[in-house]
């Protein structure tokens, strides 16, 4: 339980969205793939907030 909360002050109980992209990114499968990952990464695929529509 102190763990859980070291964790949480620490920042470090959430990935960080630079993590979650560079992972993303990391995971294509040819050049074309990474191309159409870093466009939607541009435009915000990781950013958007949950009260956009």
């Amino acid at each position: 339980m102190f763990n859980l909360f070291k964790s949480l002050i620490n920042g470090t109980a959430f990935p960080r969205i630079a993590d979650l992209e560079r992972a993303y990114l990391n995971a294509s499968a040819s050049r074309f793939d990474l191309e159409r990952r870093q466009r939607e990464v541009e435009n915000g695929l990781f950013r958007r907030s949950s009260f956009d529509v």
